[in-house]
C-alpha cells in the first residue's frame, strides 16, 4: 500500500515541471566530439571526488554541478555566476521563489557541455546583435519560464508568449535547454519522463492508496489552499465564514486567519450552497500580501427585485504586524452578483500562471423568466470571468485583459472569458502543460443542466459556449451524486498519479482521469482506496472539497515574512494596490496620503489637519477659521502684508500631535 496525505479528504501536491521538456532536443544529445563550452573550449570531465563534493554541497553554485555531474564547463561552483554579464545579473535577480528556481537552472546553461550550441546557433548568424542572456529554450520549458517570470523580470518580457518563445525558443529540432534529464535533480525530484509513465503504471497496477486523517473537529470545511510563500501553511475554509491556519507541523492555530462570519450568509439545509465559497492568494502574495475571497451575503444593498442573496468577491490584505491574520480594514469589493436561488452558485477564484484572476460562476438555477426581473450583474451567471487585479487605477479594483473574447463587445460583459456553465464544482489549472493552442489547461467539473446531477468534465477555452460545446469527458449520473472538482496532480508522493486529474463526487467516490502522450482523449482509470485492515484507517463520509498543499518535497520550510514594501509601510490613510501604488481615502492627498485636504480651504493662516477640519491660529475660529476675535469674519484682502507677517503663526504638524509656536517680532 502507498500512503498519501489527505487534507479534508485529499491534499494534492502541486508541481511546475513540464513533462516534455526533459528530452534532449528532438535530435538527441550531441556526440562528445561536438561538445564545446561557451567560449569554444572543451568541457571538463569531473572526477569521482569532485562529483561527490558537488552532490553533497548546498547552495546556488551546487545546482549546476547536480545538473551536469559528469561533464561540465564550470570547473568551480562560482563559475556560472562569474560568466554572467551586467545585463544578465539584472535578469537573474528576483525574489520570486518559483521564478528564481527556473533562473537558477537557466543560469547553469553556461555549464552545459553543449553551451556553444545552446547559445551560438547557426540560425543566429543573421541576427548578430542578439543579446546572449538566455540559451535556446525547449518550447514547453520556454512557456513555463514566460508565465512564471513575466511579472518579476519585466525588462525581459516585452512580447507575448508566442513572440518570446519564437525568439528564445528552439523550433528547428536542434539542441535546446534543458539538455539534461531532470530526474538527476535527486530523489525529491517531481519530474517524470513521459515515456516512463506507462511503465510505472504497469509496474504498480495493483497498488492502492491509503487515506490519512490529519485534522478533525472542523466546522463544515469546504476547501484548503496554500499561499505560496514557502511557509507550507494550509488555509482551511469553513462555510460559516472562518479561515483557519494549519502550520507545517500540523498545528491548528487558535486565532482564525480571517473571521467574517457576521457578513457571510450561510445555509444549513442540504443542497444550500451559501456561505464562504473560495479563497485565492495573489501570485505575488509574499510581497504584496493580497488575497481574494468569495462569499454570499444578504440583500440589504439590493432593495429592488426578488434577490435572495448576493455573491460578493472581495480583496483583503494581510496584517503588517501579524502574518497569520488579515487586516479587515483593507477590504475592497471587486464585484457583486445578485442571486435568486441557493444552488448552482459556483464562486471559485483561481489565479493562472498568466497572473490573471479567473472567477467561475454557476447559472444560479436562473431561468429566462427570472432574467427579466434581474439587473445587469446577472449577465455574469453561468460564466467564467477573467480580470486583471494588477492595476494602478484607484477608482476600479481591476482592469479587463485586452485579449478577453468580448473586450470590445456591446452584447456581452467584457469580463466574460467563457460561458454556458451550470454548476462548476471546482476548476483546476495545470501549471505544467498547455493545450495544443498554447493556452492554459483549465479543467472543471460541471453538470449538464439545471435540474440534473449528470456530470461532465470541461476544458475551459476562451470564447466557448458550453451550452452547445461537447464535454471533454462525460461522467454520467453516478447515482445522483454531484461531481466535486479536484486537481491535476503534479506532486512527488505518487508517480502513478503524476499528470492525472483527481476528483470525486459528493457520495465519497474518488475518480481519476489520465491522458496518454500527445492530445489523445482523457480516459478514466480505477482509483483504489485501501481498507482499514492494511491502511489502519479508511475514508468515511462525503467529499466536500479538495485541497492542495505546497511543494513540501521541493524546498525547505520558510518562515512567513512581514510586508516590507514602501506602500505597506507608508500608506496610512489609503490602500495599496497589488502593484504597490498608494490610493488615498477621500480627504487625503500626496503620494502616501499623509496630507489632509479641506474644501473650502482654511483661511487666515489655518492649517488643515484632518479632512475638512482646520486648526485655527490664535484669534480665529470657525470651520475655515473665517471668524476673528470680535466675531467678525476675517477678510484677508483688507489686511496689509505687514499685518499678516506680524500675526503669522507657524504650526509644526506630526502624525501624533500638533505644536503651536508663536513668532515674536
Amino acid at each position: 500500500m502507498r500512503h498519501l496525505k489527505f487534507v479534508l479528504l485529499l491534499a494534492i501536491a502541486a508541481n511546475f515541471w513540464e513533462c516534455g521538456d526533459a528530452k534532449i532536443g528532438e535530435n538527441g544529445e550531441l556526440s562528445p566530439r561536438r561538445r564545446r563550452c561557451y567560449d569554444g573550449s572543451l568541457p571538463k570531465r569531473l572526477k569521482k571526488k569532485e562529483r561527490k563534493l558537488s552532490l553533497e554541497g548546498s547552495g546556488g553554485g551546487e545546482v549546476c554541478h547536480r545538473l551536469y555531474p559528469r561533464v561540465s564547463c564550470c570547473p568551480s561552483r562560482r563559475a556560472p555566476y562569474q560568466i554572467l554579464h551586467r545585463r544578465d545579473a539584472r535578469i537573474f535577480s528576483t525574489n520570486n521563489t518559483e521564478c528564481s528556481r527556473l533562473l537558477e537552472e537557466i543560469k547553469c546553461a553556461h555549464c552545459s557541455p553543449h553551451a556553444q550550441m545552446l547559445f551560438h546557433s547557426p540560425k543566429l548568424e543573421k541576427a548578430p546583435h542578439r543579446a546572449q542572456d538566455l540559451p535556446r529554450l525547449c518550447h514547453g520549458y520556454c512557456q513555463e519560464f514566460y508565465y512564471t517570470c513575466r511579472g518579476h523580470v519585466p525588462e525581459l518580457f516585452q512580447a507575448d508568449v508566442d513572440e518570446f518563445c519564437q525568439y528564445y525558443g528552439r523550433r528547428d529540432g536542434g539542441l535546446c535547454f534543458p539538455d539534461f534529464h531532470r530526474k538527476q535533480l535527486g530523489r525529491d525530484s517531481n519530474y517524470l519522463l513521459d515515456e516512463k509513465i506507462e511503465v510505472i503504471n504497469r509496474k504498480h497496477k495493483h497498488n492502492c492508496y491509503c487515506t490519512q486523517e490529519i485534522l478533525s473537529g472542523l466546522r463544515q470545511p469546504v476547501g484548503v489552499v496554500h499561499c505560496g510563500d514557502g511557509s507550507q501553511r494550509l488555509f482551511i475554509l469553513e462555510k460559516e465564514g472562518f479561515i483557519r491556519i494549519l502550520t507545517h507541523n500540523l498545528e491548528l492555530l487558535k486565532e482564525p486567519f480571517l473571521d467574517i462570519h457576521k457578513q457571510v450568509q450561510s445555509g444549513i439545509k442540504g443542497g444550500d450552497e451559501r456561505g464562504l465559497l473560495s479563497l485565492a492568494f495573489h501570485p505575488n502574495y509574499k510581497k504584496n500580501g493580497k488575497l481574494y475571497i468569495s462569499y454570499t451575503t444578504n440583500q440589504e444593498r439590493w432593495s429592488i427585485g426578488p434577490h435572495d442573496h448576493i455573491l460578493r468577491v472581495v480583496e483583503y490584505t494581510v496584517s503588517r504586524k501579524n502574518t497569520n491574520q488579515v487586516d479587515t480594514r483593507t477590504t475592497r469589493v471587486l464585484m457583486e452578483v445578485a442571486e435568486l436561488h441557493r444552488k448552482h452558485l459556483g464562486g471559485q477564484l483561481l489565479f493562472g500562471p498568466d497572473g490573471l484572476l479567473h472567477i467561475f460562476l454557476g447559472d444560479g438555477m436562473i431561468t429566462l423568466d427570472d432574467m427579466e426581473e434581474m439587473d445587469g450583474l446577472s449577465d455574469f451567471t453561468g460564466s467564467v470571468l477573467r480580470v486583471d487585479v494588477d492595476t494602478d487605477c484607484c477608482n476600479t479594483p481591476y482592469s479587463i485583459p485586452r485579449n478577453n473574447p468580448y473586450f470590445n463587445s456591446t452584447n456581452q460583459p467584457p469580463e466574460i472569458f467563457a460561458h454556458g456553465l451550470h454548476d462548476p464544482g471546482r476548476c483546476a489549472v495545470d501549471k505544467v502543460r498547455m493545450d495544443i493552442n498554447g493556452s492554459l489547461m483549465i479543467l472543471c467539473t460541471d453538470t449538464v443542466g439545471k435540474n440534473t446531477t449528470t456530470g461532465r468534465i470541461l476544458q475551459v477555452i476562451k470564447g466557448k459556449d458550453y451550452e452547445n460545446e461537447p464535454s471533454t469527458f462525460d461522467l454520467g449520473s453516478n447515482g445522483g451524486a454531484t461531481p466535486v472538482g479536484g486537481f491535476i496532480y503534479r506532486g512527488c508522493q505518487s508517480r502513478r498519479l503524476y499528470g492525472s486529474y483527481v476528483f470525486g463526487d459528493k457520495n465519497g467516490n474518488f475518480r481519476i482521469l489520465q491522458r496518454s502522450l500527445g492530445d489523445r482523449p482523457w480516459q478514466e482509470k480505477p482509483f483504489c482506496l485501501g481498507s482499514s485492515s492494511p491502511c489502519g484507517s479508511s475514508l468515511v463520509g462525503y467529499i466536500l472539497g479538495f485541497g492542495e498543499d505546497e511543494l513540501e518535497c521541493r524546498r525547505p520550510v520558510e518562515d512567513p515574512e512581514m510586508l516590507s514594501t514602501a506602500c505597506s509601510r507608508e500608506c496610512k490613510n489609503g490602500h495599496c494596490t497589488p502593484t504597490g501604488k498608494c490610493c488615498c481615502s477621500p480627504g487625503w492627498d500626496d503620494p502616501f496620503c499623509l496630507r489632509a485636504k479641506c474644501e473650502p480651504a482654511c483661511r487666515n493662516g489655518g492649517v488643515c489637519v484632518e479632512p475638512n477640519k482646520c486648526l485655527c491660529k490664535e484669534g480665529f475660529s470657525g470651520a475655515q477659521c473665517e471668524i476673528g476675535e470680535r466675531g467678525m469674519r476675517g477678510d484677508g484682502e483688507k489686511d496689509s502684508i505687514l499685518e499678516h507677517i506680524i500675526d503669522m503663526t507657524s504650526y509644526l504638524i506630526t502624525n501624533s500631535e500638533f505644536k503651536e509656536v508663536k513668532w515674536k517680532v
